[in-house]
């Protein structure tokens, strides 16, 4: 049992009432979020009823259902207590991971599922650990580090570019490379910005700035702009990666379905010795001229059993930004799985 917490489990008919007590008022509140927002979670996604007071929580509901909702709240509240910032979604994703092991009163490991572990896999950086807060996102970790081309395909806020960048950092820090390099192909979604003044930097800065908003988050900003100045952390347009060898880097190539075929094989066989290629992008949201093959698509299929390359792919349920996303990524996969079946 965790350290700060005291369940004590009374039997009510056929729910069950647990109640918790964390050894610090301060951290308890962290852990219950502002106005209980945490907790209004935890009731939710587990189908319990939970109601703070002091430094107390009262979970009632199904045996089961208390089971998770306790370890879900132990193990954030030692997360707190180990000076990690607490997040809504680190609160999801340790819903996620206790949904995935199941009810520990009935824990068989012989017949255990591969996510029932101790916990999902942690990037850890100097700055702060990152942790993966689904299966899917566990997958995708494991897979960055057994494999050295990786594809992250599927819909907006699960996570894809998030952990490349983690990673890449993780083994930048570690001495492992020696340079990060970023990519990305040039397309506006739907739109026609026209011509972009300044130098090459500005130029491409505009579609970069969601990797660049996950370097400055996971690294120091000065560590980030000394190595950018360096060329240690390196922006390279796709259109310009053509006759070049990466070695002793970590490549990342984000928004990838929206490359053509000849752009992606082009940019595959740059990888060199002692390399990682990260591809990412989501093959529901292409923005090439319509009736032109993307190439992230045609990659992960024809790859798909090369050896040495590995593929994570997230669904709406992976989605770990606002819980509207996920449900408006699901509505949108639901139009497209009817029109591919020919249903109105």
């Amino acid at each position: 049992m965790p350290s700060g917490s005291e369940p004590s489990l009374m039997t009510t008919g056929p729910a069950t009432q647990t109640v918790l007590t964390f050894d610090d008022n301060r951290l308890a509140s962290v852990l219950f979020g502002q106005y209980g927002q945490n907790l209004a979670l935890l009731e939710r996604r587990l189908g319990v009823a939970a109601a703070s007071r002091g430094n107390e929580v009262t979970i009632q509901g199904s045996r089961e259902a208390c089971d998770r909702a306790r370890r879900v709240l132990e193990g954030l509240y030692e997360q707190i207590k180990g000076g990690n910032e607490l997040v809504s979604g680190d609160v999801e994703g340790a819903i996620r991971h206790a949904i995935a092991q199941g009810s520990l009163f009935d824990f068989d490991p012989k017949s255990a599922p591969k996510t029932a572990r101790a916990g999902f896999e942690e990037i850890n950086l100097r700055k702060r650990p990152v942790r993966a807060r689904t299966a899917a996102q566990d997958a995708y970790i494991r897979a960055l580090r057994s494999h050295e081309l990786v594809f992250g395909t599927g819909p907006a806020g699960t996570g894809k570019t998030w952990l490349a960048v983690a990673y890449a950092v993780q083994l930048f820090e570690r001495k492992e490379v020696d340079r990060i390099i970023l990519s990305r192909p040039a397309v506006e979604a739907g739109e026609r910005l026209g011509f972009l003044p300044g130098d090459m930097r500005e130029k491409v800065d505009p579609y970069l700035r969601p990797i660049y908003d996950a370097l400055y988050d996971l690294m120091d900003s000065r560590i980030v702009e000394r190595a950018m100045q360096t060329n240690e952390i390196e922006i390279a347009p796709l259109a310009f990666m053509r006759g070049r060898t990466l070695a002793n880097a970590v490549v990342i190539l984000d928004e990838a379905q929206n490359t053509t075929s000849m752009q992606m094989k082009m940019f595959l066989t740059r990888l060199g010795e002692n390399s990682r290629m990260i591809v990412t992008g989501d093959p529901s949201q292409v923005d090439l001229p319509p009736g032109q093959t993307s190439g992230l698509s045609e990659a992960v299929a024809l790859l798909a059993n090369v050896e040495g390359i590995g593929h994570a792919a997230f669904g709406a349920q992976d989605v770990v930004r606002h819980e509207l996303v996920g449900r408006i990524v699901a509505a949108y996969d639901g139009v497209a799985a009817r029109k591919r079946e020919g249903k109105p």
